[in-house]
């Protein structure tokens, strides 16, 4: 009978201490998270960021050198500048057009009416 009563007072401790145990793990992954909250601006800032780093990886490796990823990168950028040009100046005058149309229209923007 006593050595019953002590294996049941064991088990039970055992119990009781994974139960506070575990309490106290889950208390330590709660204060975790909240001592690392991500501002996910930044954090999208930084996965593109990352994902810059390993193109320029991958180009540095193909090329042979960091010096022949950065001509490539170079190169793409001025491509796509020359080409993006004439489409935003055409885009900036359509604006400017449409902005003065609207307001010569209406007598209520024009001054001295």
């Amino acid at each position: 009978m006593v050595a019953r009563s002590y294996e049941n007072d064991r088990v039970r401790r055992d119990a009781d201490d994974r139960a506070d145990l575990r309490e106290a793990y889950e208390r330590g992954r709660k204060d975790a998270r909240a001592s690392r909250k991500r501002h996910p601006i930044l954090m999208t800032f930084m996965f593109i960021a990352a994902v810059i780093g390993v193109i320029l990886l991958a180009l540095a490796a193909m090329n042979g050198s960091f010096g022949g990823a950065g001509q490539v990168v170079d190169q793409n950028l001025s491509v796509a500048a020359d080409k993006a040009e004439p489409v935003v100046r055409d885009a900036a005058g359509d604006a400017g057009r449409a902005i003065n149309e609207a307001t010569d229209g209406n007598d209520a923007t024009q001054p001295g009416r």
